[in-house]
């Protein structure tokens, strides 16, 4: 491998009496360039200083403008004036196995104006004539992109990222700073990079559960989308989301993509997503700036010297048309290839930094409510209590024969409010055309739908019944076909209520305005996925929430509620509570299936 670096440096002792041979002033210019070099790369980085750009000028040739560069090993590139190429007289033509090229440019020296010597016979060459100058220029060359190696980034350290969606033609990630500041914004990058020659179009969406971020809707989730994009190879497109970092106690978070929320599609066609992920991120009471002049200063040099240096420049990315007799240009492209060098090149790459901090945006950070005193005397009786109501959609799956007078089954639901004394209502949705409104509304029947035939606006006719397993926390519905129907699924609208019984009635005055409540009573899991319950106050102020589980072997939860279910399949029991006052609490489930191929591609 050949040796890049450019230190220790040694320069010349002069003493009276010294005798100079050509290894002397030659080591005293290697050691200046070595310094000047040296300077070059750490101060300003490599790439483009100006100019260099690429423009077909017909199928066959290409001009590059003037301009300079500095390459990974801090030398000057300089092109004086624009040159025209013939594309088949470039270096590395006759080696492309691709339609996909990269055009490069290279440090190159020459020697140049040969003289007479004086002492012919001297050295091992003993040549009657020797190169006076050395020139330093240039060469331009070709390479098939897929054989650029990549490049170690600094971004790797700053930045912590998880990919969402993988497939050959294209990449789709999430990319956040792996250090934070409390009380301050930060920016979340959605990334989509195409990885293939292929015009196919992508679409995703997903939505990222975020336990101490607040979205400009003061939630504590974030939807994240790409609506049928096209992207050429190599191109990549961001979208910026900014969020504000709550000041909390614990100094480490989590990012999880919520279960079955990904959704991918590649030219309209379902396409594999990640099923879940966890992007861990360090908080810290430090300011962006600290953080960033931490990530950019503390890089020794052995870790700027990971990977091979690269002694060339990328100018341009070659799209060849391969006929029998030559390769024509069709596209040449320099965005996402080319890098531009700004000097000074810490402060260049400071600014990219902080523009994941500065932004403002209009981001809630308090909630208004009332201030919540401890009642220790109320608070052991009140420790097991659950949350009052629950409501969700279910499915009662019909099948292709069911008939009038069929009797079918919901499976068994947790409705989240725990064994006890709940009562179970349901009702069934449909869609219906509003002329007034000029748009479709929902609307849901509880009870018997007959009562509303002269609508005649009712989709399905089914009586149905309600069990409820007390002692389970759950409940299973029953539907009785009143008449044949085509349709495969019958969705209904529930609600539960549970009635509180005992001791609990006399604290019910006292704390029937103000509870915690889940956006999420019950998630359905694959195994060792993630999932973050977010807590809602109602009618107080937020206050710092405890998570536990109920039983041993449920899994794994975090300071900040991000819940990761077990190996095994089963239904789990998850507490949230307020740390100053247990009294307030709410009970979440999670039931944890095994997933099968099919059913992770969905």
């Amino acid at each position: 491998m050949k040796n890049t670096k450019l230190y220790p440096f040694e320069r010349n002792r002069y003493y009276p009496g010294k005798m100079l041979a050509s290894a002397d002033f030659q080591a005293e210019q290697v050691y200046f360039n070595s310094k000047r070099r040296f300077i070059n790369n750490l101060m300003y980085g490599s790439g483009v200083v100006c100019g260099l750009g690429v423009f077909n000028l017909d199928d066959l040739s290409l001009m590059i403008e003037s301009g300079v560069a500095i390459d990974g090993m801090g030398r000057e590139i300089i092109i004086e004036t624009s040159v025209v190429k013939k594309l088949s007289s470039l270096d590395g033509f006759d080696t492309l196995q691709s339609n996909r090229a990269l055009l490069c440019l290279r440090y190159q020296e020459e020697e140049v104006h040969t003289v007479y010597t004086m002492n012919q016979g001297v050295g091992e060459d003993g040549r009657e004539y020797e190169y006076n100058r050395i020139s330093e220029g240039y060469q331009l060359f070709l390479m098939d992109a897929d054989q650029d190696p990549e490049e170690y980034m600094m971004e790797t350290e700053f930045l912590t990222q998880a990919e969402l969606m993988v497939t050959d033609d294209y990449l789709v990630r999430v990319l956040i700073p792996s250090s934070v500041s409390k009380g301050r914004n930060v920016k979340i990058v959605l990334e989509a990079e195409k990885l293939s020659d292929a015009q196919k179009r992508l679409t995703y969406h997903g939505v990222l559960q975020m336990p101490v971020f607040l979205s400009a809707r003061r939630e504590h989730e974030l939807a994240v989308e790409l609506e049928d994009v096209l992207l050429s190879f190599g191109e990549k497109l961001t979208k910026e989301y900014w969020v504000f970092v709550e000041d909390v106690p614990s100094n480490e978070t989590s990012i999880v993509l919520k279960a079955d929320s990904a959704r991918g599609y590649v030219d309209h066609t379902a396409a594999p997503v990640m099923a879940g992920f966890s992007l861990n991120v360090l908080l810290s009471g430090e300011t962006p700036r600290t953080l960033v002049n931490h990530a950019i200063g503390h890089m020794s040099l052995e870790i700027r010297n990971i990977g091979d240096v690269k002694d060339y420049i990328r100018l341009a990315n070659l799209r060849l048309v391969r006929t029998d007799s030559a390769y024509l240009i069709e596209e040449i492209q320099e965005k996402e290839v080319k890098k531009y060098v700004i000097a000074p090149a810490q402060e260049g790459l400071r600014n990219q930094y902080l523009e994941y901090f500065e932004k403002e945006v209009d981001i809630l950070v308090s909630t208004p409510g009332t201030d919540i005193k401890s009642d220790a005397a109320g608070e052991e009786r009140l420790k097991e209590r659950k949350p009052e109501f629950a409501s969700g959609i279910l499915e009662v799956p019909l099948g292709e024969s069911a008939r009038k007078g069929d009797i079918r089954y919901s499976g068994e639901i947790m409705h989240g409010l725990g064994p006890g004394n709940v009562y179970v209502e349901i009702g069934y949705e449909y869609i219906t055309s509003d002329e007034a409104r000029g748009s479709d509304v929902k609307n849901t029947i509880y009870g018997n739908p007959e009562l509303f035939r002269a609508e005649n606006t009712i989709g399905v006719d089914a009586e149905t019944a309600v069990k409820v397993l007390n002692d389970k926390g759950s409940f299973i519905v029953a539907a009785k076909l009143l008449r044949n129907i085509d349709q495969l699924v019958l969705t209904y609208r529930w609600v539960a209520i549970r009635f509180p019984a005992g001791a609990d009635i006399e604290l019910e005055e006292k704390y029937k305005d103000i509870s915690i409540t889940t956006d999420t009573p019950t998630v359905v899991l694959g195994v060792r996925e993630s999932h973050y319950f977010q807590v809602r106050f109602n009618n107080m102020e937020s206050c710092s929430i405890m998570y536990e589980l109920t039983e041993p072997g449920s899994g794994e939860i975090t300071s900040d509620g991000v819940y990761t279910a077990p190996s095994r399949e089963g239904v789990y029991e998850i507490r949230m509570y307020c740390v100053e006052m247990p009294v307030i609490c709410t009970y979440a489930y999670a039931i944890v299936k095994k997933r099968g191929a099919q059913e992770s591609l969905e």
